[in-house]
């Protein structure tokens, strides 16, 4: 993670992760977090509530940990890193929008229990450690850095 872009949300997944495999067979999950807030307006004495919407983009075994273990309506921790896509559309238009590139995902223990287990680590970017040969659709999004994650660490 780089110092200085750190973001950690909690929320509820607002639909189900997508799983995808990239050409070059790296897997990819991306899903949707909720984010509320709940304060008291000091001059109504009322409480007021808002509620911001975030994409989050998970890449190689966290990717296949996340579709595996999270559903539509969980409460996650996600902590990663922001970054700004921009695209032009068909017709010319430039279009951006902001990401949170996830280094870490895990359920809310708050309202709820989890039963872990580990995972075995896999060599490659497919399901089975293989090329990731599932008849998916590519990722348009761009794939990270290599240098951005350390393949000797071990997770426990």
């Amino acid at each position: 993670m780089s110092a200085g872009n750190t973001v950690t949300l909690i929320g509820n997944l607002t639909k189900e992760p997508e799983l995808r495999f990239t050409s070059q067979g790296l897997a990819q999950t991306t899903f949707s977090i909720a984010v509320n807030r709940r304060r008291m307006n000091q001059q109504t004495q009322d409480w007021e509530e808002s509620t911001s919407f975030f994409e989050v983009v998970c890449w190689r075994e966290l990717a296949e940990n996340v579709a595996e273990s999270l559903e539509k309506g969980s409460r996650a921790v996600v902590t990663g890193r922001l970054e700004q896509r921009t695209w032009e559309t068909p017709e010319g238009d430039k279009r951006s929008k902001i990401q949170v590139i996830a280094d870490e995902v895990g359920p809310s223990l708050r309202w709820a229990t989890a039963q872990v287990t580990k995972a075995d680590r896999r060599t490659g970017g497919g399901p089975d450690g293989g090329s990731g040969g599932r008849n998916m659709a590519p990722s348009n999004t761009p794939e990270p850095s290599i240098g951005s994650f350390n393949y000797d660490e071990e997770p426990f």
